[in-house]
């Protein structure tokens, strides 16, 4: 097959640096020989055009983009939200970065629809004031805005989230490109936009903890106003603005009267036994033991020496129950699961109105068949 000659080697270079990984890597990740991309970056026809969209697949690029004789100007390229979270967090992955591009083509697209759609019925962002509030009474006003009742889960907290006008994505919990690989740190990430912030959290084993991540980045678009990208440590740091969305998360999900249905006279010796003791609240506000117990120990209620002895017992490496990989026999509800309840009605109702076409709907709902498309709708009519 004929090879393209007007490749700009210098845009690949720019791509595998910024990427974070060889021409050898890059060349087995796509199946293509490396002596092909070795020629490319000598000035030598090397790529079919399949190959090329293979290329520019894998760096989220046109075709186009390759063949543009200019070098790359990195400010057009990534927006201030990408700089923002690449700046904090140095180490990350070409995975993750290949994702939060994903999901900011994601936001483009739902604003595109919103627009031609001009449904009333898509919600619109408009944060709360918390200007000279305290953390505490920033959360209590946040918790009365989203309208949350005593009892929630993530799927409640996401809809809640979601009908104020932000998107919530989820990681998928298997090998792909919506996937925060398991043994990554990184547990969630927020874009700040003021049309449309966006949140993702990584699929956990316990939905507790996708819980304070979703309010932890929460806190970090309503209190701070900027893009952020946690790993482990940053949900427990003492320090900065990773203290104030860590201290947010924990007066959202657990206020000060959700406090006094615990009994300190039942709280057993054993530090092992303390979610045990707090099971019944656990389940009834979708945190962890570890969240309630902080929120003991900063109310005064429960001593240093004791939550520390219960994140020292919490902290050894247990088995988690984690949900079977195998079928897919529901793919097409994965992209709900995804992107949200607010995403992908906004396709659904585009699709409807004619404003796309079905293989613009299967595209934006991660290129699920088209007979998936209508089983999607077939799920939404509740058919």
């Amino acid at each position: 097959m004929e090879r393209i000659q007007s490749i700009n080697p210098a845009r690949l270079a720019w791509c595998c640096a910024d990427r974070g990984v060889t021409l050898e890597e890059c060349a087995a990740e796509l199946g293509i020989a490396a002596t092909n991309l070795e020629k490319v970056m000598a000035g030598e026809p090397g790529l079919t055009f399949n190959q090329l969209r293979k290329l520019a697949e894998f760096f989220g690029r046109g075709a186009l983009f390759f063949l543009e004789p200019d070098p790359v100007d990195e400010a057009q390229v990534h927006t201030p939200q990408f700089r923002t979270l690449a700046n904090q967090k140095p180490e990350l992955s070409a995975r993750v970065k290949g994702l939060i591009e994903r999901v900011e083509r994601q936001r483009a697209v739902f604003l595109s629809l919103r627009e031609e759609l001009d449904d009333a019925d898509l919600p619109r962002f408009a944060a709360p004031d918390l200007d000279g509030l305290s953390i505490s009474e920033a959360a209590r006003k946040v918790r009365h805005w989203l309208g949350l009742a005593d009892t929630n889960d993530f799927e409640s907290y996401r809809r809640a989230v979601e009908a104020k006008g932000l998107l919530v994505f989820q990681s998928n919990g298997y090998n792909g490109k919506w996937q925060i690989a398991k043994e990554s740190p990184i547990l969630g990430f927020s874009l700040y936009d003021s049309e449309c912030p966006v949140i993702v959290v990584k699929k956990q084993p316990w939905e507790s903890r996708q819980c304070f991540t979703l309010m932890h980045e929460l806190g970090h678009l309503l209190l701070h106003k900027t893009s952020s990208i946690d790993d482990e440590r940053d949900m427990s740091s003492h320090e900065g603005m990773e203290r104030d969305a860590n201290a947010f998360a924990g007066y959202l999900l657990v206020p000060d009267a959700f406090l006094k249905s615990i009994r300190d006279a039942d709280r057993p010796v054993d530090a092992s036994e303390f979610d045990d003791w707090l099971l019944e609240q656990r389940r009834a506000w979708g945190v962890s033991g570890e969240v309630i117990l902080r929120r003991l120990l900063d109310a005064g209620r429960l001593s240093l020496q004791a939550y520390a002895a219960y994140r020292a017992w919490r902290d050894q490496p247990a088995v988690a129950n984690e949900e079977p990989g195998g079928s897919r026999a529901y793919r097409h509800r994965e992209p709900k699961h995804v992107f949200g309840d607010t995403f992908v009605r906004a396709v659904l109702d585009a699709l409807s109105a004619r404003h796309i076409t079905l293989a613009k709907a299967s595209s934006y709902l991660d290129n699920i068949k088209i007979k998936d498309v209508h089983l999607l709708e077939r799920h939404y009519a509740g058919v």
